[in-house]
């Protein structure tokens, strides 16, 4: 018994060093994350002004509200539309361009080169670089309109952050342009933990570089493929400076996100039990996607 007893005690203790050890994590996380999420569902059942003391409970009549409101569903579709595009360039461009440049296809030279110029967007500032493409896509003047009124692509010319069938993808457009580069690195540092045996192997077998990618590579680097998915669709799911620094949601909000819709609320409209419901939103969406997340490296 005594036996069992100082065994018991030794368990209890080094549990609770564990819990000690992670407490100021737990401490942080409560302080700074569930505690203003609880926080923000609270607010969102409640209407009320950042100028005033008066606030009004609604219930649920502000998810209700956002449910009619088609801005929300224009907005919620254009965040599955960036998310999906993002997906396919950041997730399965880049790891395209990461095997082919680790495949040492290119001379050293040439491939490093190639390497910085992708990766060199990823270090801009986003307003930086939503400015300068501004001016880039500006119509007639900028320099895209330039190109194809030189290439004889006259026709192709259009305001391409103006009109409600292109604003939007003129902004994923940029958004890929700046990050699929940084994916990309992601993808080569993985590439690179995967035994170079097996792909000398396969040569020997006669194998083609297309199926040591489909045999070797993606299998090699899945767990990283699916961190990175997951990663890119919550970042597509949060998105919010390049849009509002290109289009600020327009034109006629055909470019509105999630993100721009509860800036838009907050700040311009001072509606803050209907920002946070926006934002509450948006969490559920993010928790249901990191639960799954959760459920696919439990079965992997």
């Amino acid at each position: 018994m005594t036996d069992r007893s100082d065994h018991s005690r030794a368990t209890w203790r080094q549990s609770l060093q564990g819990w000690l050890w992670v407490a100021p994590a737990l401490l942080f996380l409560v302080i700074f994350v569930y505690g203003p999420a609880l926080t923000n569902i609270r607010f969102s059942l409640f209407s009320f002004s950042a100028m005033s003391l008066d606030w009004d409970f609604v219930g649920l009549n502000n998810y209700l509200r956002l449910w009619s409101d088609p801005k929300f569903t224009t907005a919620l579709t254009n965040n599955a539309v960036y998310a999906v595009i993002s997906v396919t360039c950041q997730v399965g461009i880049a790891l395209v361009l990461a095997a082919v440049l680790e495949a040492r296809i290119f001379p050293d030279f040439s491939a490093n080169l190639f390497r910085t110029a992708l990766f060199l967007p990823s270090i801009l500032p986003v307003v930086v670089v939503g400015l300068v493409w501004q001016l880039l896509l500006t119509p007639t003047t900028g320099l895209i309109d330039q190109i194809l009124w030189e290439t004889g692509l006259a026709s192709w010319s259009r305001a391409w952050l103006g009109e409600p069938d292109t604003a939007i993808f003129a902004v994923i457009f940029v958004s890929q342009w700046q990050w699929t580069g940084y994916i990309m690195a992601l993808f080569m540092v993985a590439i690179r933990a995967v035994p170079r045996d097996l792909y000398e192997a396969m040569e020997i077998d006669g194998a083609s570089g297309v199926q040591q990618f489909w045999h070797i590579t993606v299998p090699g680097v899945r767990e990283t493929i699916l961190i990175v998915t997951i990663i890119t669709i919550l970042g597509s799911l949060k998105v919010f400076d390049i849009v509002w620094v290109m289009t600020a949601g327009g034109p006629n909000h055909s470019s509105e996100v999630l993100g721009t819709m509860m800036y838009r609320a907050a700040f311009r409209d001072d509606m803050i039990g209907y920002s946070s419901t926006i934002a509450t939103v948006i969490f559920f969406i993010a928790l249901t996607i990191g639960l799954v997340q959760i459920k696919l490296q439990k079965d992997r």
